[in-house]
């Protein structure tokens, strides 16, 4: 069990972890933040410099309940540990902590490391006192940040490392000294950043290997196209390999998937054991993510009944396949939001999804697309090759906003052409326009191009807003 008697840090603490000098008395720490807007009681308050300097905001922690900053020049308001570096005294914070879990894992990958992240700290919360990023806290924030905030006592703790430009990956991995570490695919994610394009990306993502423990476990997917590399990486790294795929002699291999309304159900062999299980998921793209998730939490000392029982009951990241059931004039249709972000990679298995689910009477597979960002001089080629998976996967009708979507939606046959709009926030003023009863819909698209405004305004179609309009126009037509 987590050690609740023992504080998160002391300012003493910090000092001596940083090498920094404390200015006050000591004082207890509950949580750390960079941000002083949320800052809790009890908050050590981190003054990063960004777009703006983190020192501007420390009298404002303190007054919202901050009890020591760590900070590189002198502020008002309270103790506070003076380093000469902010940024590296958080670092410090991190490695001095990491010990305090007894078994470490560490995810990346192009599609899928949040949700398979998030997955396998559900196996480990079934198991024990555990600890996880949060959010998608994947960077050269986010990891020091997460192994600082990693309470005394835990047993098992797993952390997301992402990255958006070379060299990146494998400094964060030697933070976190991984027990295992997977990679879950590799896609044309960041390309732009990689002069060799996805062998690039590949190489960096193999580089999480290079931060594991002597002997670590290196979970590899045979199944994607860029394994060669991933595994080099990890035989480079002295790893011991462990393979999901679905070939023959794959460690974990995936027999068959099928889906249904609650979910799926998964054959499979691990080490020459069949075996059967159940997912809340339904993408297809879970029959190989839950065996990754399998070999990482066996990895981390989590027995297999743990494992399934975990992945039995962990439902859809928000933005990420959470399905509803939108009821509208003359029936319903079936929301599938994953808004949170996109590419060519997560974009095609989507579309198998979509075109497995089956759909109501006189209903469509629609989906609704925005760009797909950070893709470089490769953007075109790749939003226009979205356009075989499309049609590949059976699917009736294509809405789309942004530049880069117009790209597809132009040589796609006219049949398969509902809207395009110039943005995400034009397409969903226009929400009802796009389905009828007994669709089946998919909203997908990067972040930043904002497919997750379409998203909401599809949900807001639902029986609780139409009678919140109702009542709007009743309360207009009394007066």
């Amino acid at each position: 069990m987590p050690d609740t008697q023992t504080p998160l840090w002391t300012a003493e603490a910090i000092a001596s972890a940083t090498g920094g000098q404390l200015h006050g008395p000591d004082a207890s720490v509950s949580g750390l933040t960079y941000n002083s807007r949320e800052i809790q009681p009890g908050d050590l308050f981190l003054a990063l410099h960004g777009a703006r300097d983190g020192h501007e905001f420390a009298a404002a922690a303190f007054a919202a309940g901050a009890t020591v900053a760590l900070v590189d020049r002198p502020v008002e308001g309270g103790p506070y540990v003076l380093v000469p570096d902010t940024l590296k005294g958080l670092e410090a914070m991190g490695v001095a902590a990491r010990e305090r879990a007894r078994l470490r894992g560490a995810v990346t990958g192009s599609v899928g490391k949040t949700s398979v992240t998030q997955a396998i700290k559900a196996g480990l919360d079934l198991a024990g006192s555990s600890h996880a990023s949060i959010k998608s806290y994947n960077n050269h924030i986010g990891v020091p940040l997460t192994l600082a905030r990693m309470p005394h006592g835990t047993e098992r703790a797993v952390f997301e490392i992402g990255m958006n430009h070379p060299g990146e990956i494998g400094p964060l991995s030697a933070f976190v000294r991984p027990h295992a570490a997977c990679v879950t695919t590799v896609g044309p994610v960041h390309i732009e950043a990689f002069a060799d394009g996805e062998a690039g990306v590949a190489r960096e993502k193999a580089a999480i290997f290079q931060g594991l423990i002597p002997g670590g476990v290196a979970v590899v997917n045979a199944a994607d196209a860029h394994a060669d590399i991933v595994r080099q990486g990890a035989l480079d790294a002295g790893a011991t390999l462990r393979t999901f795929g679905r070939d023959a002699g794959c460690d974990a291999r995936l027999l068959d998937f099928v889906a249904d309304s609650e979910g799926a159900t998964v054959v499979a062999e691990l080490d020459g054991q069949r075996i059967e299980y159940r997912l809340a998921q339904s993408g297809v793209h879970w029959g190989l993510n839950s065996l990754c998730v399998i070999l990482m939490l066996q990895a981390l000392d989590v027995s297999l009944d743990t494992a399934l029982q975990a992945l039995a009951g962990f439902q859809p990241l928000a933005g990420r396949g959470q399905m509803k059931t939108i009821a509208i004039p003359g029936g319903a249709f079936t929301l599938i939001d994953e808004s949170y972000n996109a590419n060519p990679l997560s974009m095609k298995a989507g579309f198998v999804s979509l075109g497995a689910k089956p759909v109501g009477q006189g209903g469509r597979r629609v989906v609704v697309l925005s760009d797909m960002l950070e893709l470089g001089d490769h953007s075109r080629a790749l939003h226009e090759g979205l356009a075989p998976a499309i049609q590949a996967a059976g699917l009736d009708m294509v809405h789309a906003a942004g530049p880069q979507m117009r790209q597809l939606y132009d040589i796609l046959p006219p049949s398969l052409r509902g809207q395009w709009r110039e943005t995400a926030a034009e397409l969903a003023a226009e929400a009802a326009s796009l389905v009828q009863p007994g669709d089946v819909v998919m909203v997908k698209g990067s972040n930043g191009s904002r497919a997750a405004l379409v998203a909401a305004a599809l949900a807001k179609l639902g029986p609780a807003e139409q009678e919140a309009r109702d009542a709007a126009e009743d309360q207009g037509k009394s007066a």
